[in-house]
């Protein structure tokens, strides 16, 4: 700001402050609706899969070369069994770090918070809604195609 004053500056500083603190508040507020709206189809779906009487499965994760027990239990939401919720609601994406020492000890990955497009920022044609994957999964665990999670 060539021929500005110091404290037209330091304005100017705060004044650019607090817009990135608001968009940032902005963001984390979206984040976190989006997050809760995600979380809402998960029940949703788990209350679905529980209905029509389809049992949870151990989840196993996958780490370098191989798998690892996990002492989950849910329902794999991927064909490559990547992503997972569990009996409780919760989203758990099971790919981890590790080798051969988790193989055999297993592995507890945390909960993560689920987004409402799986796959955000991957190639062309892995990015889909989670509704839509809820929906295609509950049709491959035994529901017809035209089978929505509960809103």
């Amino acid at each position: 700001m060539p021929g500005a004053t110091r404290s037209e500056r330091e304005e100017w500083r705060r004044g650019r402050a607090e817009a990135a603190a608001a968009h940032a508040a902005a963001a984390e507020r979206a984040r976190l609706a989006e997050t809760a709206e995600a979380h809402r189809l998960l029940v949703g779906f788990v209350a679905e899969v529980r209905r029509r009487g389809i049992a949870p499965v151990p989840l196993r994760a996958r780490v370098a070369r191989g798998r690892a027990r996990t002492g989950l239990r849910g329902w794999y939401l991927r064909r490559d069994e990547s992503l997972a919720v569990t009996d409780d609601g919760a989203f758990h994406v099971l790919t981890v770090g590790g080798g051969w020492r988790e193989r055999l000890l297993g592995v507890r990955p945390a909960p993560a918070d689920p987004p409402l497009q799986v796959g955000r920022g991957a190639r062309d044609g892995e990015s889909v809604e989670l509704a839509e994957l809820l929906r295609r999964r509950l049709a491959e665990l035994g529901g017809g195609p035209g089978v929505a999670p509960p809103r």
